[in-house]
Parts: structure tokens; sequence; C-alpha cells
């Protein structure tokens, strides 16, 4: 049996997209069978995650109310086999970790539902990608 997959989010606040993102992501990998460590954090975090945000997050089924957010670290990174950034410089050792930039996100303060919709798509797209690497690496 192979390792989970190490997961990081980042995001400027480590409050928003980064937390939507790694609820989500967690969800949709225990719904595809892929085993996954999930992670987010910010280069600037917030001192907590917004009531908006929270509260999008409880009518999709997920209790982050009392979660903080947390500072991105140079361990978080180099534990992480995927980073994805929200619009961050995050400096990764590319011999450990596969950066991902996802730029042009939705901001969540300017509609949940809107930035939670394309993360999501984006999440899904990745998930499946990484499951078919993992799966080709394990035939190799």
């Amino acid at each position: 049996m192979s390792p989970p997959l190490r997961v990081l989010f980042v995001c400027l606040h480590g409050a928003a997209k980064s937390v939507v993102a790694a609820e989500y992501f967690a969800r949709l990998a225990v719904g595809s069978g892929c085993d996954v460590e999930v992670a987010s954090a910010g280069v600037e975090p917030d001192e907590q995650i917004p009531p908006h945000v929270v509260g999008g997050l409880r009518g999709d089924g997920f209790d982050v109310s009392g979660r903080m957010p947390q500072p991105l670290t140079a361990s978080a990174v180099a534990r992480s086999d995927v980073v994805v950034s929200f619009g961050c410089d995050v400096e990764t050792d590319q011999a450990s970790s596969t950066l991902i930039r996802w730029d042009d996100v939705p901001h969540v303060s300017d509609g949940y539902e809107v930035a939670r919709d394309a993360i999501v798509a984006r999440l899904e797209t990745l998930l499946r990608e990484m499951s078919a690497d993992r799966a080709r690496s394990m035939r190799d």
C-alpha cells in the first residue's frame, strides 16, 4: 500500500480559498477512494476564518468553526507532495513537491458560491490527474 498523497493549499490569508479547497478535496478524495492528507495555510494568515466562509462551508456540510488559519511554513511545504497556490508565491524544492498555481480563482469575498464552484471544478480535475499519475507510477 502506498502512502497517502500530501496536498497543501495556500492562499494569502489561509482563511478562505485554501480552506474551501482543503475541505472539498478531502471529501472528493474519500469519494474516489484516493488516500490523501490535506492541509491549508496562509502566507499572511488571518486571526480567524471569516464568518461568511464558515457559514458557506457549514451550508455545504463542513464544520470549520473552531479552526484557525495556519501560517505557511517551509516544513509544511517540504512535507507536501503537491502544493496548490491561490495567487501566492510559494517556494518549493521541486525534487519533493509539485507546485500548481491557480491565480485566477474568484475571491471568496466577492461571492462564496462562485469561488467555491471554481475551486471545486479545479479540484475534480486535479484529483483525476493525481489518481491517474499514482496508478501509472504503481504499474511502473
